[in-house]
């Protein structure tokens, strides 16, 4: 029976204890208190002091260089451009057309040779699916491929038989840059001069020179007065 009251009397005391440390020990704050004191608030505070700090360094070394500042400009402002002006594959197989369309208005006497054959070459590749395309940010490649991607053959498939990069180089077809196909567009020059006309010639015939302000007046002139009506002189006795 001692022992039994005894019991009670430690219980109650321990109960006492919990209220008195719970009365004594601070009210916890608010949800937003919390949350700001947090391990993730903390992180997050300290990121945007470092980014504060990095932003002013870079505002008081752009003022006090300012040409080293303008030449990291201009080569950012170039890069965006490059990326933004770069052209997709859709622009070059609407160029390709394009050009097909425009050799096959010619007479295949008076075409050249170079343009003919490089824009029918690119336009079997592409009829076989054999043309890629490769995006490397500032500009993009068009290159050739032995197979058609959907092809399931087994050389088409094995990884093992793939190309390798280093050969890369032998099949690029064309270089897309600021909007531009620069091999395609140069290809195309004077496609409607078949040279293989002139090849009988002298060599000084071969070429031809533009011709000068005084020779293109005179040609004007003498068109303009071909246009004039004739006018006949009386024949005097």
């Amino acid at each position: 029976m001692k022992v039994t009251v005894f019991g009670r009397k430690m219980a109650s005391v321990r109960t006492a204890r919990r209220m008195f440390c719970a009365a004594a020990a601070p009210a916890p704050g608010s949800r937003w208190e919390r949350l700001k004191n947090s391990k993730a608030a903390v992180w997050c505070r300290s990121l945007l002091s470092d980014y504060k700090e990095a932003c002013r360094e870079s505002v008081v070394g752009a003022w006090e260089r300012p040409l080293k500042t303008s030449v990291y400009v201009s080569l950012l402002g170039g890069a965006w451009a490059c990326s933004h002006t770069k052209p997709d594959q859709s622009s070059f197989e609407g160029a390709l057309l394009e050009r097909s369309n425009q050799l096959g208005l010619l007479s295949p006497w008076i075409r050249n040779g170079v343009s003919d054959g490089h824009v029918q070459g690119l336009v079997k590749l592409r009829n076989e699916g054999c043309l890629r395309y490769a995006s490397l940010g500032l500009l993009c490649l068009v290159y050739r491929a032995d197979y058609d991607p959907d092809a399931m053959l087994y050389e088409a498939r094995c990884s093992n038989l793939s190309v390798p990069w280093r050969e890369l180089p032998q099949r690029v077809l064309d270089v897309g840059f600021i909007g531009r196909w620069w091999i395609l567009d140069s290809k195309m020059q004077d496609y409607d001069v078949n040279k293989e006309e002139y090849k009988h010639l002298p060599a000084h015939m071969q070429g031809t020179s533009p011709p000068s302000p005084q020779e293109v007046e005179r040609n004007e002139r003498l068109h303009r007065d071909s246009w004039l009506p004739l006018t006949m002189e009386d024949k005097e006795e």
